[in-house]
């Protein structure tokens, strides 16, 4: 499976050093000296001489790219590698999660993940329910207790309301007085 490690961005400075939109956890590996990456669209492979972090981006040059010119001709394009899953622990793929049953704890199906999002705060999975409503779940331990890929299943444990399944959430226990009827003054 195809991943996207970074997207190409703007050029800095003359000599064809371009900053990175990082997409993985790992830059230090993959952008190494001498790493090669396939690009998308293809325009082949490109091959890293220099790496430096500064505040937070990275920037590369590649062989081959030269100059601004050159550099600007390749903003925009993925950097991708191909990989058939993760080997750390508790860290997936969104290939891997994709088709997924999402079930509750007590065995209930909620649905299918049919992807993953990230988010500002935190990824989050986007699951078709049975009935058909897509529905955005936090991607955290609290929620999503359990994953279990060679299984083919998620376990959620979603706060009340979070799910579409769950519908509106009845507040009419929540009477002050406990006279509904409207007051006439």
């Amino acid at each position: 499976m195809e991943l996207t490690v970074a997207t190409i961005g703007r050029a800095r400075g003359l000599r064809g050093e371009v900053a990175l939109d990082v997409r993985t956890d790992a830059p230090e590996r993959r952008f190494a000296q001498g790493a090669v990456l396939q690009t998308r669209p293809d325009r082949g492979p490109l091959t890293v001489l220099r790496t430096q972090a500064a505040s937070g981006t990275w920037f590369v040059t590649f062989d081959g790219v030269e100059d601004r010119t050159a550099a600007e001709s390749i903003r925009g394009l993925e950097l991708v590698v191909v990989e058939d899953s993760s080997d750390e622990e508790d860290a997936w793929y969104p290939h891997e999660l994709t088709g997924l049953r999402v079930e509750r704890t007590d065995g209930t199906v909620v649905g299918e993940v049919i992807g993953l999002q990230h988010m500002p705060a935190q990824d989050t999975l986007l699951v078709r329910e049975v009935e058909g409503a897509r529905t955005l779940i936090p991607f955290v331990r609290a929620i999503v207790p359990v994953v279990d890929v060679p299984g083919g299943r998620i376990v959620i444990d979603p706060p009340l309301g979070l799910l579409a399944a769950d519908g509106d959430i009845d507040d009419s226990d929540d009477e002050v007085d406990g006279d509904s009827a409207p007051h006439e003054d």
